[in-house]
């Protein structure tokens, strides 16, 4: 499987942040990683790098409770944005909240949720949806 290039996390958490970098490296996930701690710091970041038309992440692990800007508000805002890149966006949120889940399927982009932790086959399955959409 070859990895992608650029993964995004967007994460208060700096020990989940740490640990999804560390599997990441460890099964060749990646070329690079992106990490913001709040959907405002992202959404600006990504705004940025969008209208500079630089390379964009090929993936988005976004957490939901975060300060500033949550990742409910975020990709409220994310989705405004005209981009012409297809990227992945899975919530990787600790909430096991039903209702949770059923508003992130009520969202095109984004294309699964994950419960915490992050796996190694979790990882390898994102890569391998990665491949079958590319």
């Amino acid at each position: 499987m070859r990895k992608i290039d650029i993964a995004c996390i967007i994460d208060d958490d700096p020990i989940f942040v740490f640990g999804v970098k560390k599997i990441m490296e460890l099964i060749g996930f990646c070329e690079s990683v992106m990490v913001f701690r709040n959907g405002n710091e992202a959404l600006n970041n990504l705004k940025a790098i969008i209208s500079a038309h630089e390379k964009l992440p090929d993936v988005i692990l976004l957490d939901l409770n975060m300060p500033i800007l949550d990742g409910w508000q975020f990709l409220d805002e994310f989705i405004k944005i005209p981009c012409k890149k297809k990227i992945m966006i899975y919530i990787v949120s600790s909430s096991v909240d039903p209702e949770d889940t059923l508003k992130a399927k009520s969202y095109e982009r984004v294309s699964d949720y994950i419960v915490k932790p992050v796996t190694v086959q979790k990882l390898k399955d994102i890569l391998s949806d990665i491949q079958e959409v590319s």
